[in-house]
C-alpha cells in the first residue's frame, strides 16, 4: 500500500524534482555498484579506502554526463519504449568502454583488472532495472487492482507492424488490456510477439470464451476492402464488439482509448472495393471553372463540394437554403483551401427562387452546374406532395432554362433509382425532371445536359447504417419496413467521383447509370451490425438476445426491390463503372403544355388530379397499396 501512494504520487511531483531524484538514484547506483564490484572480485566487503572512492568517482563522471547526452533524464518513464531502450543500450556500451580502459585496460594501482568488466554489468543491471519498475509502476500496472480487472480485454487482429504499434501504445492504457494477437499467417500461430501469444482466428469464438475478450481490434490498414469484409464475416459470429485502428497520425502519437478506436464505417461494413477515378474525366467540367453545386449544405452537394475543391476550380458557388448546413460546409471548406487560390461562395438560396437564381447565374456565370438540391425523403415528399413536385421539378426546370439563358456549358442532375419504375411521388417526380432536362437537351444545344442515376449512398442523411447504429446503442430495437427488403449501396466519395465523370462524359441529354455492385438485404446488414457490436439477435430461435429486429411495415411509397435501369439495354461506356441508359421521354413542345397543366393543379392543390397527371406523365409510375384514401383526405383538408 505504502509503494502504491509513493508511486502514485510521483506522477503529481514536477518534472524538475523527478529529474533530480532520478539523477541522484543514479549516483548511488555507481556508489553501490563499485562498492558490489569489489565484494564481488576480492570476495569480502572493503572499506571506502582511496582506491575505491576513485573507482566510484570516476564511475560518477562517467556515467552521469553519458547517462545526460543520451537523454535519461528527458524520458518519461511510463511512455517509454523501444527507442529508450536502445538509448539505454548504447550509453552503457560507451559506459563501458570508457570505464573497461580506465581499469581494465590501462590500470590503476590498488584495483583489480576485472573491476572495468564487472561494475559496468552491475551497473547496467541496476539502472535497468530502476527505468523498468517506474514504468511499470507510473503507468498505473499495478496502482489500481479494480482498474485493473475491469479493463477490456481485447485481441489484435494483426500482428504486423500497425498491430505492434497499436500493442504499444496499448501497453499504457488504462481502459484496454491486449491479450494477444489473432493472424491469418499459420507460422506466426503459437509464437509470441513482443510479449503475446498470436492465436489462429479459426479458435476465435473458444477464446472469446476461454480468455474473456470483450473486443477485437482490426489493424490491418492496406488490406482490400473485400479482405476486410472476409474477416468481418470470420469473427461476425463471435458476438465480441469489432473497432478499428484511427489514422496513422494518432497511432504515432499514443492518442488511443475506447474513445478513439472507431467503429467500422458503413462501407467497410459492405465490403465495397472503392473506384480508381479516371483523372482525365474528373478535371474536364471542374479544373480552373467556375462550379455551382446545389444543395450544397446536403449529403451529397456537400460531397460534391469537397470533391470539386480538391479538383481546383478558381471558384466554387455553394447554393443552399438551410443557413446552418451551409455555414458547416462553408467553414469545412474554408480550412481547406486556406493555401489555395480558390474563391468559396457562399449563397443561401433555395432552387424555388427563380429571381434569385437568375441574379446568381448573371453575377457569377459558372460553367458547371452539379445539381443535387431535392427533396428525396419518401415518405415526406409523399406527405407533402405539392412542395415536393414543386422543388424536384419545376426548379429544375427553372434552372436548367436559366443555365442555357447565362451560357453555362454543362449541367448534371442528381438523379435516384427511385425514378425507375417508380411507387412515390419522390421517384416519380425526379423521373418527371430527368424527363424535362432530356426534353430540354434535345431542343437547346449551347448546354450540355447531363442525367446521373444511382442508389441509396452510405451513411447520408435518413440511411440505414447511422439509424441502425443508433438503435443498437439505445438497446433497441432495430426497426425494418420488411423482411424482405433490399437496396444497392454507394459511398457517398464514390458517387460524387462518379457523377463528376459522367458529367464529363456527356453528350447531352445523357441518362447515366452508376454500377452499385451487389443488391444488400437489409435484415442481414441490421443482423450483421448487431453482431459486429458484441451483442445477440433477439429472436424466436434465441428469445435471450440482446437487440430485437421489428418488422412495422413499408412506408408509403416505399418498394421492396430498386432498379437502376427503365430499359433493359445499357450501353457500356469507357469507364466500369458508369453505363448510359436508352430512356425514352416526351418531346418538349407536347411536355411544355402538359407542364403547364400540372402547375394549375399544384396551385389548386388537387391532389388525386396531381396523382392522376404524374401517372400519364412518368410511364410506370404506380402508387404504392399502401397510399390510402386518409393520405389523400388529409391533403386536402389543408385547402
Amino acid at each position: 500500500m505504502f509503494l502504491q501512494v509513493f508511486f502514485s504520487s510521483m506522477v503529481l511531483v514536477p518534472r524538475y524534482i523527478k529529474q533530480l531524484i532520478v539523477l541522484t538514484l543514479d549516483i548511488i547506483f555507481c556508489i553501490f555498484s563499485t562498492w558490489l564490484a569489489f565484494y564481488m572480485r576480492l570476495g569480502e566487503f572493503v572499506n571506502f579506502s582511496n582506491v575505491v572512492l576513485i573507482s566510484i568517482i570516476v564511475s560518477i563522471c562517467i556515467a552521469i554526463p553519458t547517462f545526460t547526452i543520451f537523454g535519461f533524464y528527458r524520458a518519461i518513464f511510463r511512455y517509454s519504449g523501444g527507442q529508450s531502450l536502445t538509448a539505454m543500450f548504447q550509453a552503457m556500451c560507451i559506459y563501458s568502454l570508457a570505464y573497461g580502459t580506465i581499469f581494465t585496460v590501462i590500470g590503476v594501482e590498488g584495483v583489480p583488472r576485472t573491476l572495468g568488466l564487472i561494475q559496468p554489468l552491475l551497473l547496467m543491471l541496476l539502472v535497468g532495472a530502476s527505468r523498468r519498475a517506474s514504468q511499470v509502476w507510473l503507468s498505473n500496472k499495478y496502482l489500481d487492482i479494480e482498474t485493473r480487472v475491469s479493463r477490456n480485454r481485447v485481441l489484435i487482429y494483426g500482428a504486423g507492424k500497425t498491430g505492434r504499434q497499436l500493442l504499444d501504445v496499448l501497453n499504457n492504457s488504462f481502459e484496454i488490456q491486449v491479450i494477444g494477437f489473432l493472424d491469418d499467417d499459420n507460422h506466426l500461430c503459437g509464437l509470441t510477439v513482443n510479449g503475446k501469444r498470436v492465436y489462429s482466428p479459426g479458435d476465435l469464438v473458444n477464446l472469446v470464451s476461454k480468455l474473456k475478450i470483450a473486443e477485437i481490434l482490426l489493424a490491418m490498414p492496406n488490406i482490400s476492402r473485400k479482405r476486410h469484409y472476409d474477416i468481418l464475416n470470420s469473427v461476425q459470429f463471435a458476438h465480441v464488439v469489432v473497432r478499428t485502428v484511427p489514422n496513422l497520425m494518432d497511432l504515432a502519437q499514443g492518442k488511443v482509448g475506447l474513445n478513439n478506436l472507431r467503429e467500422l464505417n458503413a462501407d467497410e461494413l459492405l465490403g465495397r472495393e472503392p473506384v480508381v477515378a479516371n483523372h482525365d474525366f474528373l478535371v474536364m467540367n471542374v479544373f480552373d471553372k467556375v462550379v455551382m453545386v446545389t444543395g450544397a449544405g446536403g449529403s451529397i452537394g456537400s460531397e460534391l463540394s469537397r470533391q470539386v475543391l480538391s479538383i481546383r476550380p478558381s471558384k466554387l458557388l455553394l447554393i443552399e437554403q438551410n443557413e446552418y448546413a451551409l455555414y458547416i460546409i462553408n467553414q469545412e471548406l474554408e480550412e481547406k483551401c486556406s493555401s489555395l487560390n480558390i474563391d468559396i461562395v457562399p449563397l443561401l438560396a433555395s432552387v424555388q427562387d427563380s429571381g434569385r437564381i437568375s441574379k446568381i447565374l448573371s453575377t457569377w456565370k459558372p460553367d458547371t452546374i452539379y445539381h443535387a438540391a431535392a427533396y428525396k425523403h419518401v415518405p415526406l415528399v409523399e406527405h407533402n406532395l405539392v412542395d415536393g413536385i414543386y422543388n424536384n421539378v419545376f426548379s429544375t426546370l427553372r434552372l436548367a432554362q436559366a443555365a442555357i439563358n447565362y451560357g453555362v456549358s454543362n449541367f448534371v442532375f442528381i438523379s435516384t433509382d427511385k425514378a425507375v419504375r417508380p411507387t412515390n411521388i419522390m421517384g416519380a417526380s425526379k423521373r418527371l425532371a430527368e424527363i424535362v432536362l432530356q426534353a430540354i437537351a434535345a431542343n437547346y444545344l449551347t448546354t450540355k445536359f447531363s442525367i446521373v442515376r444511382f442508389g441509396n449512398v452510405l451513411d447520408s442523411s435518413g440511411s440505414v447504417v447511422p439509424r441502425f447504429r443508433q438503435q443498437i446503442r439505445n438497446g433497441g430495437p432495430i426497426t425494418l419496413t420488411h423482411s424482405n427488403i433490399t437496396r444497392y449501396f454507394m459511398t457517398i466519395p464514390e458517387a460524387a467521383q462518379l457523377v463528376i465523370q459522367a458529367g464529363a462524359m456527356s453528350e447531352s441529354g445523357d441518362v447515366f447509370v452508376l454500377d452499385m455492385g451487389r443488391p444488400v438485404k437489409i435484415i442481414d446488414l441490421a443482423k450483421r451490425m448487431i453482431e459486429l457490436s458484441g451483442l445477440t439477435v433477439k429472436d424466436g430461435q434465441n428469445p435471450d438476445g440482446d437487440i430485437e429486429i421489428q418488422i412495422i411495415g413499408l412506408r408509403p411509397g416505399e418498394k421492396l426491390y430498386e432498379e437502376l435501369l427503365i430499359s433493359n439495354n445499357p450501353r457500356p461506356t469507357s469507364h466500369l463503372r458508369i453505363m448510359k441508359a436508352n430512356e425514352e421521354f416526351v418531346p418538349w413542345i407536347k411536355l411544355e403544355v402538359q407542364l403547364s397543366r400540372l402547375d394549375e393543379k399544384l396551385k389548386m392543390n388537387d391532389i388525386r388530379a396531381v396523382r392522376l397527371m404524374m401517372k400519364e406523365l412518368v410511364a410506370g409510375y404506380i402508387p404504392a397499396d399502401q397510399i390510402v384514401d386518409w393520405v389523400y383526405q388529409e391533403q386536402e383538408a389543408n385547402l
